[in-house]
């Protein structure tokens, strides 16, 4: 099920409803994108035709965000609960372990992937990490060849948004992986070098303050949220 936001498609699903229906895609070869969805991306695509899209083309798009939950509330939808980028990329790796189902890592530093990949061993025993492959490489072609020879179900590449999903676009047909989600700073939290905000901050929605709180300058940023939400409350009247 989905909804639109401001014009983008959201699905309306949880992360238990959401997680039978990727892996359901594995098995029938449907290649698939996740994308995250939240009121900075909403906007930005109001301005960008090409962005607008890339994010309504994707297979899957889910709410990321607080602000996606409060716009669906005002517009009386069927949005209730945040599907974050970090935590469904850790429940796909839960499960993936699970069911014996190879992922790979592409993006970030030099050496973050591979410590993303040895956090993710350690908190799913037997998950088949297929290989890494950091952001630095500059030969598209030998990143390819190097997940295609990997073989993985599951690709999770870590580019920051829109560049990874572009990527990820242009390369899925040439691509072996099923399932493509990209994951921002997701391999950073994941190897300790960026401290995500403390469970209390997450549960409550506000892991934008936490932040807001270590970085001001993000204030600009997080301004931008009460005008979406006016612009939704506007939109949702004159329908």
């Amino acid at each position: 099920m989905k909804e639109k936001v401001l014009g983008i498609q959201v699905n309306t699903e949880n992360y238990d409803e959401l997680i039978p229906k990727v892996f359901e895609r594995i098995e029938t070869k449907e290649k698939s994108l996740i994308v995250a969805i939240n009121p900075e991306k909403i906007i930005k695509a109001k301005e960008d035709p090409a962005l607008k899209k890339l994010l309504n083309e994707a297979e899957f798009q889910i709410p990321d965000g607080i602000g996606v939950i409060l716009a669906s509330k005002i517009q009386k939808g069927q949005i209730t609960s945040r599907v974050t980028g970090v935590d469904m990329m850790l429940r796909l790796c839960q499960e993936a372990a699970q069911r014996k189902k190879p992922i790979f890592l592409y993006g970030g530093k030099p050496g973050v992937a591979e410590k993303a990949a040895d956090k993710l061993r350690e908190l799913y025993p037997g998950i088949i990490v297929a290989g890494t492959q950091d952001g630095y490489e500059k030969d598209q072609n030998k990143v390819i060849d190097k997940i295609n020879e990997a073989k993985p179900d599951l690709l999770f590449v870590a580019m920051g948004s829109p560049k990874q999903e572009n990527w990820i676009n242009e390369n899925r047909d040439q691509l072996h992986p099923t399932i493509y989600q990209g994951v921002g700073g997701s391999f950073d939290v994941l190897a300790g070098t960026v401290k995500r905000a403390p469970e209390a901050f997450q549960k409550a929605g506000l892991e934008w303050f936490y932040r807001l709180m270590k970085e001001p300058k993000r204030l600009k940023r997080q301004l931008a949220l009460p005008l979406f939400l006016l612009e939704v409350a506007r939109s949702s009247k004159g329908k």
